[in-house]
């Protein structure tokens, strides 16, 4: 008999994560090891109980998605995660493939979409909800993008091209903030300006695109 796929899963609405309980224990092949109401309470079953997948809202108490994601990320644990979210923002999407995420999946779809997520992701594949696929394919084009063709940095500002100069040195927007003597939300905002002027998607592809192109900033 093939070893099930071994599962936690942690959301805030009891009624939501019980009907996700009741959909999953009904597949032969995916066993629930633990589930959790709060980030913080998850986190230590991922560390205690090593399952093969973890299934996380990203809104949650104590420690959200993102939060255990990057806890997950510095600890180098091989637990796999999916988002099940409500959340269809293509920066949320983006932010969590830069983290390493190998599943988002919308609430609306989990129904129909959630274990069959899981399977892909416990065979090595990445699992995105249909309604947002496009998001995965706007990153393939950004970064085809990168690797053909220079965007043209002459479109950018004095200062977005100073806060690009920074990114490059691996600097946070809080330390751009503090020597360019602007707000941590102008930052902010300047990236976003920087990564739609240049078409790309995603934190990841901004950091690289300005390493890249350091010697001409």
């Amino acid at each position: 008999m093939e070893k099930k796929i071994q599962i936690v899963i942690a959301d805030d609405h009891p009624i939501f994560l019980n009907g996700l309980k009741q959909i999953i224990q009904d597949e032969d092949d995916i066993e629930i090891i633990g589930e959790s109401g709060d980030g913080e309470n998850v986190l230590e079953q991922i560390l205690d109980k090593k399952p093969d997948i973890a299934v996380l809202d990203i809104d949650m108490p104590k420690k959200t998605g993102f939060e255990v994601l990057k806890e997950v990320n510095k600890l180098n644990n091989p637990v796999k995660i999916i988002f099940l979210t409500m959340y269809k923002e293509e920066n949320l999407f983006n932010e969590a493939m830069d983290l390493g995420i190998k599943g988002y999946v919308l609430k609306e779809s989990a129904a129909n979409d959630i274990c069959e997520c899981i399977r892909l992701v416990a065979n090595d594949d990445y699992a995105i909800s249909p309604l947002i696929s496009n998001y995965l394919v706007n990153r393939i084009k950004s970064k085809k993008k990168l690797e053909n063709e220079k965007p043209n940095i002459n479109d950018l500002t004095c200062m977005e091209r100073k806060v690009l100069k920074l990114i490059s040195e691996n600097k946070s927007s809080k330390e751009i903030g503090e020597e360019l003597f602007i707000s941590f939300k102008t930052v902010e905002t300047h990236r976003t300006n920087i990564s739609r002027k240049l078409d790309l998607h995603g934190n990841l592809c901004l950091v690289r695109f300005a390493m890249e192109n350091r010697g001409v900033l």
